[in-house]
């Protein structure tokens, strides 16, 4: 897993980067992104973010759970992308892009 990061609904409001506390946004090696997975909030597909790589977009992956005491699933939640090649030194944004409504989100790179 390359990120993983667990926050709470009233902090992720529309244009924020949900990955900009996570210090493992910005790494010293090469890295490659090969999956997305986003749980959480009140309703499925209810939120969105929009995963980058610097300026390059990724892709919008919505929540595929809903819930407080949510978890990812590996072979449920995790949406297969790439792979994409995070070169040493690049920052990885998760920009939200549809607010998250009223439980906590987690996000998670692989």
């Amino acid at each position: 897993m390359l990120i993983n990061t667990y926050e709470a609904a009233a902090t992720l409001t529309l244009g924020v980067d949900a990955l900009r506390n996570e210090r493992k946004s910005v790494s010293s090696k090469n890295r490659v992104l090969r999956g997305v997975a986003v749980v959480g909030s009140t309703a499925v597909n209810d939120c969105a973010v929009d995963i980058y790589i610097e300026d390059y977009y990724v892709g919008r992956f919505r929540n595929t759970k809903a819930g407080a005491a949510i978890q990812v699933i590996t072979n449920e939640d995790i949406f297969p992308v790439g792979p994409h090649f995070i070169p040493r030194g690049s920052k990885v944004s998760a920009i939200v892009g549809i607010a998250v409504i009223g439980n906590p989100l987690i996000i998670q790179l692989h």
